[in-house]
């Protein structure tokens, strides 16, 4: 990627994949992964390769640095036009989200250190997120006098309610053993033991169909909005339908055969990274 004067134009966001995992890596430590419109551009690019990606089977996200996102570019966002209503971050922001939330393929966020604001947006955005127990975590939106909109949509799916209320309304800073305990993390770890955890889950995802990975991730978030009967009838169609699927029998098969299926990465694959 070059600009009009032909001179490299730095990437914000890394890309690497190997043995079927996607890593992809926010790579402005300089100013602590801020969410810049140049960052979220490179971001969403990343995340559209992955998900278009063949071989890709698992994504994780991930920064470098002290910092995994600090959140929004604040630079960026007070030189928005005054009464436009509409501020370049915030214009940005939410196709990323969605690309994370709706993502078939399974997400970790690989938390590399704290996060703030709109970066807590991405952590819960993600299916699976791991942080060292030396990070922290906040909220800040209200202590600049804005508010904590947007990622509250993906947020408040993940948080006990009552902790939701306490931090997003108070902006205290929070540990990571806390994050795990109200929903935030999935796991809270030794930051020695941070690498190996992430590739305990990605290496457990890729054992898993891809399309029932998929329906899974779905039906995780929509069943629960489900009558018990309507549930029961929509599963039970579901359910039918994939032990006759061909992802269904393949599984079957290599399970009697006592071998892996076909969907599983042949081992020492190696990466390409860009």
């Amino acid at each position: 990627m070059r600009d009009d004067e032909d001179r490299p134009v730095e990437r914000l966001v890394r890309k690497e994949v190997s043995g079927g995992v996607a890593t992809i890596t926010l790579d402005s430590p300089r100013n602590r992964n801020a969410l810049s419109v140049r960052l979220l551009g490179d971001l969403e690019d990343r995340l559209t390769w992955a998900l278009a990606e063949e071989s890709v089977r698992v994504v994780v996200l991930t920064g470098t640095g002290p910092v995994f996102c600090a959140g929004a570019d604040l630079k960026e966002q007070r030189l928005a036009p005054s009464g436009a209503g509409e501020a370049p971050v915030t214009a940005s922001f939410p196709e990323i989200m969605r690309l994370v939330w709706e993502s078939p393929k399974p997400v970790v966020c690989r938390l590399n250190g704290t996060a703030r604001a709109g970066g807590l947006g991405l952590v819960a955005a993600c299916d699976f997120a791991i942080a060292p127990d030396s990070a922290s975590f906040a909220f800040t939106e209200v202590r600049l006098g804005v508010v904590p909109a947007m990622i509250a949509v993906t947020v408040l799916r993940r948080l006990d309610p009552r902790a939701a209320a306490e931090y997003l309304l108070t902006g205290e800073t929070f540990d990571a053993a806390r994050a795990q305990e109200i929903g935030l993390l999935t796991r809270a770890v030794p930051e020695a033991e941070l690498d190996a955890t992430v590739a305990h889950y990605t290496g457990m995802l890729l054992r898993g169909g891809p399309e029932a990975l998929a329906l899974t991730k779905r039906l995780v978030r929509t069943v629960p909005a489900l009558s018990v009967e309507e549930g029961m009838r929509q599963m039970a169609e579901l359910s039918a339908r994939r032990f006759t699927s061909a992802e269904g029998q393949e599984g079957i098969a290599a399970f009697m055969d006592k071998r892996l299926p076909s969907w599983v990465p042949t081992a020492g694959e190696p990466a390409e990274e860009a």
